[in-house]
């Protein structure tokens, strides 16, 4: 019981960890997340009050996005309660004392995230909160993925090792990370529709695209008391989501690259599985960026961007773990 109870455990927080990140991009998506001005209330409730419950100088109850706010809220604190028993279930089961290091980071972040939700409704949507928010979902759900496959790989004869193909393999995960992060930053500034044709915002005549782009308006962050639907101009909405597309551009063709070396150069069948993967989750993700902007960003297709995203950045650790285990990662094929 002991021995199934713990795997069983992580795997659940897992797909729990999905599901927050999937209710988190729609909360945000659908513009619901002041639908609760408050934390971790909704207007100095536990659940969304009725109409006639809410003082008037506390703004006006809209209880669709209310409840997207809170259903969200109540899911990702049943996920920190979950992460809670498994740092407590690492330091009482003894055969899992390995993983307390990973548990107490996992509470650790978890913990840093809840501060940063709460910033995200305090500070009305300020889009550094909103991205950092957005990461470190990213990081919780990788983190519990990593103790996962340390659970699984818990009785394997194998040890880990830092070559080559392993170092380039964490510096991929990194520059993901940073086009998830373009991607948090253009979904923060509501800069989606402000580039609506391909391949440049005019189609395929550049010159109005280059005329408007600027790198420095990018990073602008005007201070405001309130960010929801974006306080950026035109221009720098522009030039934010043109940097997205160049530098997904960028990742895409270093991640290929890099999957179609370690194909062709390995033997192990699980480590060009785990290749296979990310080749066909990261073809996924490009077809799906195209086809937002070609029917005009759905919601559901900007959801279903953001949770390839997720699997896109599990299935590439997921290979840079198997290359740290495998010692004879670059033994070609006699």
């Amino acid at each position: 019981m002991q021995n199934n109870y713990y795997p069983r455990l992580v795997q659940f927080t897992l797909l729990l960890a999905i599901v927050v990140i999937v209710l988190g991009a729609y909360t945000r998506l659908s513009n619901a997340g002041l639908g609760c001005p408050d934390w971790p209330g909704c207007y100095g409730f536990l659940a969304v009050p009725n109409a006639n419950q809410v003082p008037p100088e506390l703004g006006l109850l809209d209880t669709e996005k209310a409840w997207k706010e809170m259903i969200h809220r109540y899911v990702a604190g049943s996920l920190g309660l979950l992460i809670l028993i498994i740092f407590i279930s690492s330091l009482c089961l003894k055969a899992y004392r390995s993983t307390r290091i990973l548990s107490s980071l996992l509470l650790i972040l978890v913990l840093f995230q809840a501060t940063l939700g709460m910033l995200t409704v305090t500070m009305s949507l300020q889009p550094l909160i909103v991205v950092a928010h957005l990461l470190g979902g990213f990081l919780v759900l990788n983190l519990i993925w990593l103790l996962l496959l340390n659970l699984n790989n818990q009785n394997a004869n194998q040890r880990s090792s830092i070559n080559m193909t392993f170092v380039v393999s964490l510096l991929l995960i990194f520059l993901l990370l940073s086009q998830i992060a373009l991607g948090g930053w253009l979904s923060a500034n509501y800069a989606a529709s402000f580039c609506n044709e391909l391949p440049f915002c005019d189609g395929f005549n550049s010159d109005y695209s280059w005329q408007q782009f600027s790198f420095d308006s990018i990073w602008q962050l005007p201070v405001s008391s309130h960010y929801e639907f974006g306080v950026l101009p035109a221009q720098a909405r522009l030039s934010i989501h043109l940097f997205h597309r160049f530098w997904a551009i960028v990742t895409t063709l270093m991640v290929f690259t890099f999957i179609i070396s370690v194909y062709l150069s390995n033997v192990d069948l699980h480590i060009k599985n785990c290749a296979l993967w990310v080749a066909l989750l990261m073809i996924s993700q490009v077809l799906l960026g195209v086809m937002m902007v070609f029917w005009h960003f759905p919601l559901l297709m900007a959801l279903a961007h953001n949770l390839c995203a997720a699997l896109l950045l599990m299935s590439l650790i997921r290979l840079s773990y198997a290359l740290s285990k495998n010692s004879n990662n670059n033994v070609q094929a006699q």
